[in-house]
């Protein structure tokens, strides 16, 4: 039996280039972003238990379903080593940029007031909303993970054993312009944390985050020193 040959399409041989040029990612120093604090917005949560936490997600999760989460990876670069913005809550836990949609939202546009309100100067009380979010360049899906239940690790696949997931967590990749301001709230840093820090850490940065790193070998890293 001989070995056949598929003669592929023009259209797509020229597609191709084109498709590893969008996998490139071009990451600017940090010297060239501006960091700033703004006031904490008020949190009536911030007195909440674990019991109640677990009974208000209860009661979402019974009203509108799956709880939907996404997060944006934004890189920099320092020391000539690509480095991943965390927001840091309360000196303790990091977390991605990001949170959870509105029922009905789309996941580009919810990201996107997700990180204008997160990273944004806010105005008595709200994000510059429109045009903020008009210059959040949010690039393709990286990742999904699920929950089984509300306070349980996620997992990148949805095991054979889960019967009714109650959330999925969605990563996005944002490619930075060259500047930008970044203002958080007081209660929050924002830190540049090395790939090589959290590569597999999962015991300080959780599951999630600790496989930014193998995530990102799919694509193309171009680091601009300046």
């Amino acid at each position: 039996m001989g070995l056949e040959m598929e003669d592929v399409p023009a259209a797509a041989a020229a597609a191709a280039p084109a498709a590893a040029r969008e996998q490139g990612v071009e990451i600017y120093p940090l010297s060239r972003y501006y960091f700033g604090a703004r006031d904490a917005a008020a949190a009536p949560r911030a007195a909440e238990t674990a019991a109640d936490r677990a009974l208000r997600l209860k009661a979402n999760f019974a009203a509108h379903g799956l709880r939907t989460s996404v997060h944006g990876v934004l890189l920099v670069e320092l020391f000539d080593h690509p480095h991943v913005l965390l927001l840091q809550v309360r000196n303790s836990s990091f977390v991605l940029p990001g949170g959870r949609l509105r029922p009905g939202e789309e996941d580009v546009q919810g990201l996107k007031r997700k990180l204008s309100s997160k990273l944004s100067v806010v105005v008595d009380g709200h994000a510059d909303a429109e045009e903020d979010e008009d210059d959040w360049q949010v690039g393709e899906c990286m990742g999904i993970w699920w929950r089984s239940e509300f306070e349980a690790i996620p997992f990148p696949y949805m095991p054979p054993n889960f019967r009714t997931p109650k959330e999925c967590i969605k990563l996005f990749l944002i490619r930075l312009p060259m500047s930008r301001q970044f203002v958080v709230p007081r209660n929050m840093k924002l830190l540049a944390v090395p790939l090589s820090q959290i590569h597999n850490n999962a015991q300080v940065y959780g599951p999630v985050i600790s496989g930014i790193p193998n995530l990102l070998s799919k694509f193309s890293l171009t680091v601009i020193s300046d």
